[in-house]
């Protein structure tokens, strides 16, 4: 995420980084590599002007000039007027019970998807949303909704599939004085906005008098995604962005342009393909991201959502009692993999740049092996033999110095462990790698 505009912005920082003294010159200079940064990163060029404009401002000031760390003091700057260009937190708004929710964009950004997401993420706050399915235009849309609804485990209404307008009166005659507070409506997509379609949204808009209306926006569309959220806005007065794809953006045109070209804020952010991958929008939390500086709390936050909470607590005992063994490890394995290597080593700030095929390739070769042992061996590694080794190796497709990689590295965590059981913090814990 955000790979490309991050490498250029790099290059202002090293400008800076390392000088005792800085000149106005060294500071012009930096500011022109962000200013090509961002114009290389397709962010609307009257945004870039006011953005790098701020940055002058502030940077040519006292504050930069006599720091002691400029380089420092100037990525606050930029990170600062990040969070300003990005816009303030606005909260997710359910008024009325049930509260209506809109999904409106064109075919292709992931809307229907982002409605069944927004489901989700509401379910697991203990609502009780239902989906509507009234997009009647793009060919198995009602299907896919369909399809998402069974997997997550919120029903949907599709009534006759045909009529969009019938579809959502049929929906509120069905939620009334029932238990489901939210409504979700996945309206009509179409490739290019038009008339006959905006006049069925704001057919839907009167009819349904919506707490939110979202507006699903590719993250890869450029300054289209923006374009078309201007058209948007204007017609229906949409009440913020759902930015899709985000995992696959490396430049970061459309999330830094939209808030102040519309005026409307970002309210979620789609970051992969599976229902889990979605976020609500955190303005600081973006911006440390796009300077490469990590985004720990939601790395925390996706933790407690994703993972086993009692088995992390059952896992982390284990491991101050030094009980800790291979069969544990390989259930860490299995809950590394559902947060996704390359999301957890993004969201850690000065996190290495490595191969994420190659580390997951190698979690998998790990996870062989182990799966390879009988469980008396997981349990007590000690008993691992040299014929045993053959056998493991032969049963994983792995080599023997692959076993024998392992168990090093599986004696080394155990001094560790020992080490936190006396009380003792070991020095040498940075240089230990499992």
């Amino acid at each position: 995420m955000f790979e490309g505009l991050r490498d250029k912005l790099s290059g202002a920082f090293k400008i800076l980084s390392g000088k005792g003294k800085i000149s106005e010159r060294n500071i012009e200079e930096a500011i022109q590599v962000v200013k090509n940064s961002l114009l290389a990163a397709d962010v609307n060029y009257k945004v870039v002007k006011e953005f790098v404009e701020n940055v002058k401002k502030r940077a040519l000031g006292e504050e930069v000039l006599k720091s002691l760390t400029p380089d420092q003091m100037f990525i606050k700057i930029i990170r600062d007027e990040l969070i300003a260009l990005l816009g303030e937190k606005e909260p997710f708004k359910l008024i009325h019970r049930p509260s209506y929710v809109m999904m409106v964009g064109l075919q292709g950004t992931g809307k229907t998807t982002s409605a069944a997401k927004i489901a989700n993420y509401l379910k697991r706050q203990g609502k009780h949303p239902i989906l509507v399915a009234a997009d009647t235009y793009r060919p198995a849309a009602i299907d896919q909704l369909e399809t998402l609804g069974k997997k997550i485990g919120v029903p949907v209404i599709a009534g006759d599939r045909k009529n969009a307008i019938k579809i959502v009166e049929e929906a509120m005659k069905t939620v009334k004085d029932s238990g489901y507070d939210v409504v979700i409506l996945d309206t009509a997509g179409r490739l290019h906005i038009d008339d006959e379609m905006m006049k069925e949204l704001d057919d839907i808009k009167a009819l349904v008098n919506p707490d939110e209306i979202l507006l699903t926006v590719d993250a890869m569309a450029g300054q289209d995604a923006v374009n078309s959220g201007k058209v948007f806005n204007d017609r229906l007065g949409v009440t913020g962005f759902v930015v899709t794809k985000l995992d696959g953006d490396s430049r970061g045109g459309v999330i830094l342009t939209i808030r102040h070209i519309t005026g409307k804020p970002i309210k979620f952010v789609g970051v992969g393909e599976k229902i889990d991958d979605f976020d609500e929008f955190y303005p600081d939390r973006m911006a440390s991201r796009i300077l490469g500086l990590g985004d720990v709390l939601s790395l925390i936050d996706r933790v407690e959502k994703e993972l086993d909470q009692e088995k992390m607590e059952k896992m982390g005992e284990k491991f101050i009692r030094a009980e800790f063994t291979l069969e544990d490890f390989k259930e860490q394995i299995k809950e590394i993999k559902k947060l996704g290597m390359d999301k957890i080593l993004e969201a850690l700030p000065g996190a290495p740049q490595i191969d994420i095929n190659t580390s997951e390739k190698e979690l998998k070769r790990v996870e062989a092996i182990i799966n390879s042992m009988t469980p008396q061996e997981r349990n007590n590694p000690d008993i691992i033999n040299a014929s045993r080794k053959k056998r493991i190796a032969l049963g994983s497709g792995t080599t023997v110095q692959d076993i024998n990689k392992l168990l090093k590295s599986y004696e080394e965590m155990k001094k560790l462990m020992k080490m936190f059981k006396k009380g003792k913090v070991p020095f040498a814990l940075r240089g230990l790698k499992f």
